[in-house]
């Protein structure tokens, strides 16, 4: 099945919880910024452009900050034209996936990683702990603090919220940072992870707790 076409929605900013909330706070001594999959590929089927416009501006006002406080930046990029061997059950769900010509892996305008900044992870699975080195370099930095903003909530931002908490990361759903199917999609992650395994804030609370 390929992407289907995703109509305009709100963006929701908070989640009703049925427990306490966590008592987390973003610390930039400890924190480390995700910026998950915003290539055009997976934002081409957005119908609304300021929707897109909406999550890059909240993403990039987060990365602004993090840049000033040199917080390590990572973002996930798959690659085009996989093999089959290499797309594995992916093929099964979604089809052969992007192409490898045109702009379809760049990443969004307005996001375009900055050398020296940002590091880019080849991104293979859901998450983007899969096959890659993420886990390693958070230590490097002795992170123990994942902020996660992106595409699509309930599917790869999610699996990796429980990834890095299951590796004692704590994870930040930036809310009004990332983009979904639909509304009940995106809610329906924000409660997971609310419940599961992190903390669910805005793109605001981020940069305050940031920078006070």
């Amino acid at each position: 099945m390929a992407i289907p076409k995703i109509k305009h929605y709100e963006l929701p900013t908070d989640v009703a919880l049925a427990r306490t909330p966590l008592p987390w706070k973003v610390d930039a001594n400890n924190a480390a910024l995700l910026v998950h999959d915003m290539q055009n590929y997976f934002l081409k089927p957005y119908e609304s452009t300021d929707f897109v416009n909406r999550i890059v501006m909240n993403i990039d006002v987060i990365r602004q900050a993090c840049h000033r406080l040199e917080i390590p930046t990572f973002y996930t990029a798959q690659p085009g034209g996989q093999a089959a061997e290499s797309r594995g059950l992916l093929l099964d769900f979604w089809g052969a996936g992007m192409p490898s010509e045109g702009e379809a892996q760049a990443i969004v305008r307005g996001l375009a990683p900055v050398e020296g900044k940002d590091q880019v992870l080849v991104k293979h699975r859901y998450s983007a702990f899969a096959r890659s080195d993420l886990l390693d370099r958070l230590r490097k930095y002795q992170r123990t603090q994942l902020i996660i903003c992106g595409v699509y909530a309930h599917i790869g931002c999610l699996v990796t919220a429980t990834d890095a908490f299951m590796a004692d990361i704590k994870p930040f759903f930036v809310s009004d940072a990332l983009g979904d199917f639909s509304l009940n999609h995106h809610e329906m992650a924000l409660r997971h992870v609310a419940h599961c395994s992190g903390r669910v804030l805005s793109s605001a609370d981020v940069v305050f707790e940031l920078t006070e």
